[in-house]
C-alpha cells in the first residue's frame, strides 16, 4: 500500500540525485527535502539502496507508460510498425532521461543487479507487456506466431543492451543511423518468416491434370 508521502519522498530523492549524486545523498537530506522525518522515511526505506530503487522504477515505468501512450487511438496492439514505433520511444526516453544519465554517469553498479542477477519490477512490466502486445500481433498474423514470452524476453535483451552500449560503442556512426538499424532488426526479427505463410500453389498445379498441355 502507498504512503501518502511517498511521491513527495521520491521527489525528493530524485532532486537529490540529479542535484548531488547517489554517493552523496542521504536519507537525512531527502528527509529534510520532503519535508518529513528521518523515522517516517526510515519506516518506509531501511536504506538508501532501496530509496533509490523505487525512484528508478518509478521513472522508468513513467517512460514505458508514456510509449504505449503514443499508441493512436485508431490502431490496435496488433500492428507490428506501432509496436517497434513504442521499442524505439521507449529507447529514446531511456537514453535522454536525466536520472539515467546520472546514474550511468557517476553510479552504474546501481544498475548491475538488474543485468547479471535479477529481474527488476520495470523489467518484469515491460516483459508483461510485451508479451500481450506480441501475442495480440501474432493472433493477426502480423508477428511471428511462437512463445510471445520469449519474444518479449528476446526484445528486451535486445534493447536492454542498445541502451546501455550504443553510446559507448557508436563512435563516428551517427544516434540516427543506429535508431534506424535498431528499428530494421526489430522489424526483421518479429515479421513472420516467410515459410510460415502457406505458399499458394503453382499455376499450373491448380488446373485439372486433364486441362494440362500435352
Amino acid at each position: 500500500m502507498r504512503w501518502s508521502g511517498e511521491e513527495a519522498v521520491l521527489d525528493a530523492a530524485k532532486a537529490s540525485l540529479l542535484a548531488v549524486g547517489v554517493r552523496r545523498t542521504t536519507l537525512t537530506g531527502v528527509a529534510r527535502r520532503a519535508g518529513v522525518s528521518r523515522m517516517t522515511l526510515y519506516r518506509r526505506w531501511p536504506d538508501l539502496r532501496s530509496l533509490v530503487g523505487d525512484v528508478m522504477t518509478r521513472e522508468w515505468t513513467m517512460m514505458v507508460t508514456a510509449a504505449t501512450d503514443l499508441m493512436p487511438p485508431d490502431r490496435s496492439d496488433a500492428d507490428l510498425d506501432d509496436l517497434v514505433d513504442r521499442i524505439i520511444a521507449t529507447v529514446e526516453a531511456f537514453q535522454t532521461n536525466p536520472v539515467y544519465l546520472r546514474i550511468i554517469k557517476t553510479d552504474p553498479e546501481l544498475l548491475l543487479p538488474y543485468l547479471t542477477e535479477r529481474r527488476g519490477a520495470t523489467q518484469q512490466m515491460i516483459v508483461d507487456l510485451l508479451t500481450g502486445q506480441l501475442g495480440a500481433a501474432a493472433r493477426h498474423g502480423t508477428v511471428r506466431a511462437v512463445d510471445p514470452a520469449a519474444l518479449a524476453v528476446m526484445v528486451l535483451l535486445v534493447v536492454q543492451s542498445f541502451v546501455l552500449s550504443a553510446r559507448a560503442l557508436a563512435g563516428p556512426v551517427p544516434a540516427a543511423t543506429l535508431a534506424a538499424e535498431l528499428r530494421r532488426l526489430l522489424r526483421g526479427y518479429l515479421t513472420p518468416d516467410t515459410a510460415d505463410t502457406p505458399a499458394a500453389p503453382p499455376a499450373s498445379a491448380a488446373r485439372p491434370l486433364q486441362d494440362a498441355a500435352p
